[in-house]
């Protein structure tokens, strides 16, 4: 599964907004969010759709589709609860 494109990241704008607004989260370059000097959060694309690679335990990327609305809603849900921690 490749890194995701600027074409990918382009679907992804609402969500990428969203993402730069929790706090604790910064974005080093275009859809790479970090946790302090830790790499927290970022996309991969293939045939299937749209992916992010999130650690929201903070040790083990976890893979979460983000194709559709609802998987975007549900892995903000999922990092913001995860930044309050």
């Amino acid at each position: 599964m490749k890194h995701v494109t600027s074409t990918g990241l382009d679907e992804l704008d609402g969500l990428l907004r969203d993402l730069r607004g929790v706090d604790g989260l910064a974005e080093r370059s275009r859809g790479v969010f970090y946790r302090g000097s830790r790499a927290f959060l970022h996309f991969h694309e293939d045939p299937t759709g749209l992916y992010a690679d999130v650690r929201l335990d903070g040790v083990e990327f976890e893979r979460m589709r983000v194709t559709t609305k609802a998987e975007r809603k549900k892995l903000l849900s999922r990092v913001r609860a995860a930044a309050r921690r």
